[in-house]
Order: structure tokens, then sequence, then C-alpha cells
């Protein structure tokens, strides 16, 4: 791997410069982390091309363009006002604070994107790895530069315009591919960004055939960021021994040996992707965790509302059944009309505004719905007492923060020949507390019971439009059947039934489960009890409280509010 790490900033300001040199071949930049080196690529891209902020509140009027309302009430005829994505033409939309975009505009925008309409400057302000601007955009936006640690107040704007270049051959082609392989990027238009930002960069560099060092930086800029894994390590590598060291009166190895020429080119590139992969995403690959892409928070799924919650844009429809008239939007709904009406109505005011049913506009809103989150716990055998202290301490834990996140916890224990609901979904406190204060513990494992207890728990929650997850305490030994009997074999295959059952919950969607192995040792029943559930699995042999609270974060941030 190369000795020198990249620079972001000076990553960041290439990946800036090739954009602006095509921004319609590269359709967007994303640039993570506020601070003085965002603000100055932004300023600089600013410089380079026009630009238009995009407002978080922005409508599809606004956006798309449509009725201006006003003055056609005032010119008495339909008057067309253009759209945002029309005015930035030739130019790039900044969109601030992008992992807060709704789905509606950024499916808007993604449309636009296709058709060749808009290119973005995508402002990412999140602090945790797994929020992220939609999806959408992200895989439209061919570089993905992260600013978060860097506090550089300059920038050096790379000289150099754009200019014929060689298409990529075949050879050049295969080693972008196969280094999107080893990184498990699996997306083609990655691919093809990828081998574009080859060709700009040699372009920047008054080339006109592409180079090895053009595709270490498509490599770098575009393929880095986008990994998923780390690229797996050959084993003569791994276990190659140490250069030796040279002998009296001879020489070190020059640079150019160090370099190694006769390398393989698709490792040179992977080695290059490999060492410019950010520090926060390195660790979570290193653990490997792939990096999440959705942009949901602590609060629950999102839901419609006609009532409350962050407002939408309207949809035609009748006030009534609680939905609020959107008055502005059926006036607009109506202008267009009103020659046509007039002559319908010879009599009609000459100031009234004619509107029809089809007119009629009602407000949405959208709101997110309470999450639930259901311990199920394992209090059969010995170690019951140890299991139920630490469940105990992660309850209270996760009630502690509700206020936050508008979250509740339930609890099941299951032992003996039965599972028991020992606390109803709760925010208080107090409640928990006195549920918990006593709880048995000893006989064997009816895991399959408490798996069909806490799949009932979990969809009764579902039915009353809340989000509802499951985190299972067990060592996933099942010595219990779903009838009360004693019988591994049997057990186990009750069990597994119950895992699938959890697995195909929710009209097929399955329930959002974390299993955690507590047993002394890892046991390979309860990774196969998560698989087969198609959960998150985590093995904390000895964990307390603290611990588990904090697995269960890490898990799945959208559980435990930050």
């Amino acid at each position: 791997m190369p000795g020198d790490l990249p620079d972001p900033i000076h990553d960041a300001v290439l990946a800036a410069k090739l954009f602006t040199l095509s921004p319609q071949t590269f359709g967007g930049i994303v640039l993570r982390g506020s601070g003085p080196s965002r603000d100055a690529v932004v300023a600089a891209i600013a410089d380079a091309m026009p630009t238009r902020r995009l407002p978080g509140h922005i409508d599809d009027e606004r956006l798309l363009g449509g009725i201006d309302l006003a003055a056609s009430l005032t010119a008495g005829r339909p008057v067309q006002q253009s759209g945002l994505i029309e005015e930035a033409k030739g130019g790039a939309l900044q969109v601030p604070m992008a992992e807060r975009l709704g789905d509606a505009i950024s499916g808007r925008l993604a449309q636009a994107m296709d058709a060749g309409d808009a290119t973005l400057v995508l402002l990412d302000d999140s602090t945790e790895t797994e929020d992220t601007p939609p999806a959408s955009l992200m895989e439209r936006c061919a570089f993905h530069c992260d600013l978060s640690g860097s506090r550089q107040w300059e920038v050096d704007w790379p000289k150099g315009k754009s200019a014929p270049v060689s298409p990529l051959g075949d050879e050049a082609m295969h080693a972008l591919a196969a280094t999107a392989a080893a990184l498990g990027v699996r997306s083609l238009r990655a691919l093809l960004f990828a081998g574009e930002a080859a060709r700009a960069h040699a372009a920047l560099n008054a080339r006109r055939e592409i180079e090895d060092v053009d595709l270490a930086a498509a490599a770098r800029l575009v393929l880095a960021p986008r990994a998923t894994q780390l690229p797996p390590v050959e084993q003569d590598e791994a276990q190659e021994p140490p250069p030796e060291q040279p002998q009296d009166g001879e020489s070190d190895p020059s640079d150019a040996e160090q370099q190694r020429p006769d390398q393989p080119l698709e490792e040179m590139l992977v080695e290059a992707a490999a060492a410019s992969i950010p520090a926060d995403l390195l660790a979570h690959l290193a653990q490997g965790k792939a990096p999440r892409r959705s942009g949901g928070s602590g609060s629950g799924q999102k839901r419609k509302s006609g009532l409350r919650g962050k407002p939408l844009g309207a949809r035609p429809g009748m006030p009534r059944g609680g939905a609020r008239l959107a008055l502005i939007d059926t006036l607009r709904a109506a202008v267009p009309w009103q020659a046509v009406r007039r002559r319908e109505q010879p009599g009609a005011s000459e100031t009234a505004i004619l509107t029809r049913k089809d007119d009629l506009r009602v407000r949405r809103f959208e709101e997110k719905a309470a999450r639930v989150t259901i311990f199920a716990v394992d209090a059969s055998g010995s170690a019951a007492a140890a299991r139920l202290a630490e469940a105990k301490g992660a309850v209270e834990l996760m009630l502690a923060q509700a206020y936050v996140t508008r979250s509740e916890v339930a609890l099941i224990a299951f032992r003996g020949e039965s599972a028991e609901l020992l606390l109803p979904p709760t925010r208080s406190l107090t409640r928990a507390r006195r549920a918990l204060s006593e709880l048995p513990g000893g006989g064997g494992t009816p895991l399959a019971l408490g798996l069909n207890a806490a799949r009932e728990t979990a969809e009764a929650v579902i039915a009353r439009g809340r989000t509802a997850s499951l985190v299972i305490l067990t060592d996933g030994r099942a010595n219990i059947d779903a009838a009360g009997k004693p019988g591994r074999k049997q057990a186990g295959e009750d069990a597994e039934a119950s895992a699938k059952a959890i697995a195909r919950a929710d009209g097929g969607r399955g329930i959002d489960a974390l299993v955690i192995d507590i047993s002394a040792r890892a046991t390979p029943e309860a990774a196969a009890l998560a698989e087969t559930m198609q959960a998150r699995f985590l093995a904390l042999p000895r964990a307390d409280a603290k611990t588990l609270h904090k697995a269960i974060s890490a898990a799945d941030p959208s559980k435990v509010a930050a």
C-alpha cells in the first residue's frame, strides 16, 4: 500500500474540478462534513460554474414550475413560472442538509438528473456514518468526498480544461472492474463514472492517452468512497517475510524498485483505492459492517398523516375525515380553467374564482411512528440471574432516553415450558422497574415459544401503526419444543420455524431483529438462529448492561438515540 495517504481536501478539490469540467457526465458531488474546508470547496465550485441553492421546504411548483398564483390573479389569466431546476440549467443545484431530503423531492431530482436537466452539489451535514443523503441521489453523483476531519481554509484549484481523450482500453476497464469487485462496489453506474473520471483526469493533465495514474485517481475518487468491504488479502502476501536489510556496501532499493513496476494494474488500483477509504468507513469495514444507506432516525419509520408532522406536497382530495384544505394549491389548480368556466357561466362575477370539486387539494404531512423495542430474554439455566440483570439494566438505559427517541420497550422472558410478556410496551420508568424487580429464572429453554411471543407482540405493535424491533438475548440452545415438551431435536426444529416466521412477518417484509449471544462462549446455534431470522448478530459473552446498550446502539442506531 502506498506510504503516503491521500489528503482528503486535495482529493475533494480534484473531484470538484473534474465535476465542473463536465457536470452532465458526473451528475453531482457529495461533500460531507461541515467546516471551513467544505466551505472553501463549495466556494470554488461556485466560482467555476453558476449554482442555485435549493431550499429545504421547496414544493413541487417551485421546483418543477407551474402556475404563478399571484401573477395569474392580477393578470386575470394563467401565468406560468419557471421551476428551480430549469433556472439552474447550465449550473448546479446546491442542496444543504441533503441527509434530510424527503423522498418526494429526491425522486423529482433523480428524474431530472436522468433527463440531463440537473446536476447536484449535495452538502451532507450528518455526524453518523449510517446517515446519508437519499440513496437514489448518492447513486447518481460520481464523487463522494468526506471532509469531516479537514480544517483547511484555502484550496488550490487545479488548472486545466477539458480536452479529447482516447476511450478506455479493455485492460483498463477490466482493472477498474476488478477493483470495484474487490471493494464490494456492485453498481454499474459507479464503474462508468470511474472510467469517465480517468479520462477527465488525463484531460486535466493535458494527456491524450490514459495512464495508470489516471486510473488510480479514478479508483481513489469514485470507487473507494463506495466500498462495502475491505479488499481480500492474498495468503502469500499476508505471510510474505519482511525484506532483508541491505549488507554493508550495498545501497537501499531505489524508489522505482519499491513501487514494484511489475505489479499488476488491478492490484495497484486496489491499493490506491484502499489507501483513500475514510478512517471511519475503514473502521466499519474492518468490523464487517457495510455502510448503511438509510436516512432513518431514532423515531421509527415514516408514515403519512393528514394532521401533523413534516409538510409534504398537497394532493387531490376532499377536506374531510380530519384532512385539511390546502387553499393555495386549490386556487393554483383552479386558475388555469377560469376562462373556460366563465364561458360556461356567463353571469359569473368577474372577481370570483370558479372552482370545481376536482380543484380541491388537501394537505399531507409525514410523521415518525413511535418505535417499540421488544426484549426477549432467555431466562433458563444457571446463568439466568446474570442475563436478567443485564436485560434489566439495558431496558432502564433505553427508557432513560425514551423522551428523546419517542421509543418504548417491552420485555418477554421465556423459561421452563412457557414464555411470558412481563412488561407490555411502555415508557414509564416506575412501571418498568416494578416489573423488572422480581423475575424468575431457571429451567429449560423454550426458544420457539419465546420467539413466537416476541413476534406476536411485534405484530400487535405494527398493527397499531408503530415500528417494532426485536432484541433476542439467548445462546440459541433450545431444549423445549413449541408444545412445552422436552427434546432437543424437535425444539430446534420449532425454533427454526419460529425464526422463519419472524423473517416472513409484516407482509413478507420481516421484523427488524438483533440476536445477542450472551453465553460464556459464542455458540454456533445463536449465529444460525440470526441467519434464519435474517437478523443482525452480536456475540457478547459476559456483557453488562452498559455494554449491551452500546452494542444495540452500534448494531442499529435507529433503536437508540446517540
